[in-house]
This record gives C-alpha cells, structure tokens and sequence, in this order.
C-alpha cells in the first residue's frame, strides 16, 4: 500500500512543484537500458547567490517542495555529491555557485504517448497539441516520458523553453518558446494576464447556470489543510483563510448530456488546479478527475497502481483514463510583433466518444 509521503510525492506530479529549479540531464555516460531509457536519473542544482550559507537539508527541502524531511536525509546519505564529488551531511552549508548532484536509480514509468502534433509554427514559438498522459516537466514518477526529454529530443538544436504548464492529465494547446527572448517575453504575457486561455470540460451533473450567460465562480482558493486532506496537493475554496489567494474562472456550458456537461472555462487567475478545484466546489467536478471527484482515497489507490493498471481499469473505476479537461485555445500576443495570435485545439477523441455514450 502505497504510503502518505509517497502519494504526495506523485501527487505532485500533477502539480509539477519546483520542476523548474530541476535541471534534468543525460550525458552520455549515464548507462541506458535497451530502449535507451536511462538506468540512472542525474539531477543537478548550481546553488544561487541567495542560498549561499544555508544548511543543504534545508536548501534541499526549499528545492524539492514534495519529498519529506526523512527523504531528503536518506537522499543526502545516498544518492548526492557536492562540488568535486564529496560527499556531504545535512548539516553542511552550501555556498554560491556549489554543484550539487543527486543520482538515483531510474524507476518504471507509467507508459504514455510521446508524440504530438505542432498547431502552430513561428519562428519564436510552437504551439503544440500535448496529449493527456504526458508529464511536462521531470518529477517523482516520470524522467524519461516527460514534454521537456520529447522536445530536445523532437528539436535537438533549439533552446525551447516551455511557456506556462498543463497538468499531466490535460489535453491542449501549450506554448513553447524557441529562444530566452521570446521566452521572456512570453512569460511576461502570461504573468500580466494578457493571455485569454479556455478549457472545454466534462463535468458531472446539470448545472443549473443561464445556458447563455453562463457564471463566474469567484472562490479564493488554498492548499487544503491536514485536517481535510492527508496528500496535502488538493486545492480547496477557502473564503476567509489568511493564506487563501483570489481565483476566479468564468464558466459556459456548451452541451448538455443527461447526467453530464460539456462546459467552457476561461480561468482569469492562475491559481494551482484552478479549474478543476472551483468545478469541483461547486457541485459539478470533472469526469474522470480521480482528486477532485473521487477524492484523497482513490487517488492515493490509484497512484498505488499507476504502473500496473490498464486504462480499460481505470475508465472501469473512473468513467476516463484521464480527467476530461482540454485546453482548447490560446489567445496571444506576438511575442515580436504584439500582434494578437488565436491557436484551437479540437475536443480530444476520448471525451468526444465520451459524451456520445451519453447522447451528447
């Protein structure tokens, strides 16, 4: 049975916690299996300014936001060299500019596609069509099926760097920069809202909103405490909570199916889980999301036996082999000429046939 530390850890993989302070790399001396997976993952920090002086568990901890404080001890003793491969305790400081690495054995990985297709080309940007199943960023379960390890190895000669992130189980269209410039500048629209982003979700039930005006569901959202939620990655409606931050998502239905919904959602915040935690608050979680309509229980099973399962298994317990959100467009700017730039993705084949069982 799967324990608590250990479904935190890949329940955060959904979240992606700290993958971008991860480096993940492969050099050729890393042995390889015979399909050319890595025996042996290499993750690597170069500890910034800031942290010159603290202690490594704790700078370690800050790194690695998912794994427990017993982990990382055991990690330290057996998996990590500091700066000219000396060994180092917990207690030891790091100082600016130390390169530490951390080698772990490989573990299986949960298949999943590691194809898409590119829905628009520029020569500062894709947009991709990123299947559910696959992971964006290195975690604790995926190394080699990961977004990033399938672009280098898709566009070896490019610095791509991925503009915003998707939850491993959503579908959609996902900006990726071809330079640092347009990197930044990309970012930068994202983090002053002047992207429009909208969702199409199947959701359980009949939602009672005006077929053309739709709602807003404006519900501060926080991590939810130890007291409701023993993963600690769920995001809950928090009115009132000191360390609740505002979320707001605009929802429309598109079609109704007997006991489902087809509903589009343009998130204005971009909170963690967004979505998918308002939907679920107020009544109507989404098909297929093993978290939020199923809860902490079957989550924690179903990570248990993520490696094994079959999907025919999961649809069995869970009506999808994924959560039935897609991100259906992206409305830009263009990050040289500021022009704006509308890319849509099609409702996937797997919700589609999903909702026909339904009448929809």
């Amino acid at each position: 049975m799967v324990r608590v530390d250990e479904a935190v850890d890949l329940a955060n993989d959904e979240a992606d916690l700290a993958a971008e302070a991860l480096v993940e790399t492969l050099s050729a001396e890393l042995p390889l299996d015979p399909e050319g997976r890595p025996k042996i993952v290499e993750v690597r920090f170069v500890v910034e300014e800031d942290w010159s002086g603290v202690r490594l568990d704790h700078y370690l901890k800050a790194k690695i936001r998912r794994l427990s404080r017993t982990r990382i001890q055991d990690i330290i003793r057996t998996e990590l060299t500091g700066p000219n491969g000396r060994r180092m305790k917990p207690h030891s400081p790091v100082m600016a500019g130390d390169t530490i690495l951390i080698h772990r054995p490989a573990r299986p990985e949960p298949s999943c596609p590691r194809t898409f297709e590119v829905l628009a080309s520029d020569p500062d940007y894709l947009v991709i069509d990123k299947p559910a199943g696959l992971a964006v960023h290195a975690s604790a379960r995926y190394y080699f099926n990961t977004l990033t390890r399938v672009l280098r190895e898709r566009f070896p000669a490019e610095p791509l760097q991925i503009a915003h992130r998707l939850d491993r189980e959503t579908s959609g269209c996902l900006i990726v920069a071809r330079s640092k410039e347009a990197a930044t500048l990309l970012k930068g629209a994202f983090a002053r809202r002047a992207v429009t982003k909208t969702y199409l979700a199947l959701v359980y039930g009949t939602p009672s909103w005006p077929e053309d005006a739709g709602t807003v569901i404006d519900l501060p959202l926080a991590l939810a405490d130890a007291s409701s939620s023993r993963l600690r990655v769920r995001m809950e409606a928090a009115p009132g909570r000191a360390d609740a931050l505002a979320a707001v998502t605009h929802v429309k239905i598109v079609r109704r199916a007997n006991d489902v919904t087809l509903v589009a959602c343009r998130p204005v915040t971009g909170r963690q889980h967004q979505i998918r935690a308002h939907l679920a608050a107020v009544g109507h979680p989404i098909v297929g999301d093993k978290l939020y309509a199923h809860g902490d229980e079957a989550f924690a099973r179903y990570c248990d036996r993520q490696t094994s399962i079959t999907d025919d298994e999961v649809r069995a317990e869970f009506g999808l082999a994924r959560q039935a959100l897609h991100a259906a467009s992206l409305r830009f700017p263009h990050p040289r000429s500021g022009e704006e730039v509308l890319v849509e993705s099609p409702l996937p084949e797997d919700i589609r046939a999903y909702l026909a069982t339904k009448g929809g």
